[in-house]
This record gives structure tokens, C-alpha cells and sequence, in this order.
């Protein structure tokens, strides 16, 4: 079985880091971890990744202007985006029903059973995209 290849996108590497030691650790997962924001729509092109896990605020370029971004570019617009934040609880997430603006998010500091259940649900939805 081929890995589904998530782009990792967050200004802080210790989270990149962490998550991305959660994700591989499965077997699923290939991850590439980008730490700048504005780098992320090219990194995306080139790793043509299933996935996007991105950070709202960043201070270089924040999630949701990466997101649109993508979403303009042909080749990147159907890849799945779930937005990782601290600008709300876990608690709030889920009053929201993890759900602001029609795009999944998980806030952080995330937890691994919750960030793999989330990311299966997203891939469930979308195709492999090579």
C-alpha cells in the first residue's frame, strides 16, 4: 500500500517535529514539514501531497491566506486542508464541531488518536492524488 503524503505546514518545527513523528510512526504516512508559510504553496506543488495540515497563525503568510493560495491554483485546489490552531481550546473546537468556515481544524496542542482520526476522515472523502 502506497502512503498518503501530508504537506505539514507550522511556523513552530517543535510542532512540525511532533507531528510529524506522530504521522509517520503509523506506516500511513509520508510527511513533508515546511516552516514558512509563504514557502508552503510551492512546497505543495512540489510534493503534491493528499493532504494539507496547516497552521492558522503564522507570521510570515497566516493558513488562511495559504489556503486561498491553493485553492487558486488548478493543481492544488481539491487537496484537503484541515487547519491546526492555538486561537481556540479543544473545547471550543468542539462546539464548532471542528468545523469553522466549512474547513476541519484541530486545535492544538493536538492530540495523536484525534489528529489521525481526522486526517482518515478528510483522506476517506478525497482520492490519492499520483
Amino acid at each position: 500500500m502506497d502512503k498518503r503524503k501530508i504537506l505539514l505546514v507550522d511556523d513552530d518545527a517543535g510542532i512540525t517535529d511532533f507531528v510529524k513523528s506522530i504521522l509517520e510512526q503509523t506506516g500511513k504516512y509520508e510527511v513533508l514539514a515546511e516552516n514558512n508559510g509563504a514557502q508552503a504553496f510551492q512546497a505543495a506543488k512540489r510534493f503534491t501531497p493528499d493532504l494539507i495540515l496547516l497552521d492558522v497563525a503564522m507570521p510570515d503568510m497566516d493558513g488562511p491566506e495559504v489556503a486561498d493560495a491553493l485553492r487558486s491554483d488548478p493543481n492544488t485546489r481539491d487537496v484537503p486542508i484541515i487547519f491546526l490552531t492555538s486561537i481556540v481550546s479543544e473545547k471550543e473546537a468542539e462546539a464548532f464541531g471542528g468545523v469553522i468556515g466549512g474547513r476541519p481544524f484541530i486545535a492544538k496542542p493536538v492530540k495523536k488518536q484525534k489528529l489521525i482520526d481526522c486526517i482518515d476522515q478528510a483522506m476517506s472523502k478525497s482520492s490519492p492524488r499520483h
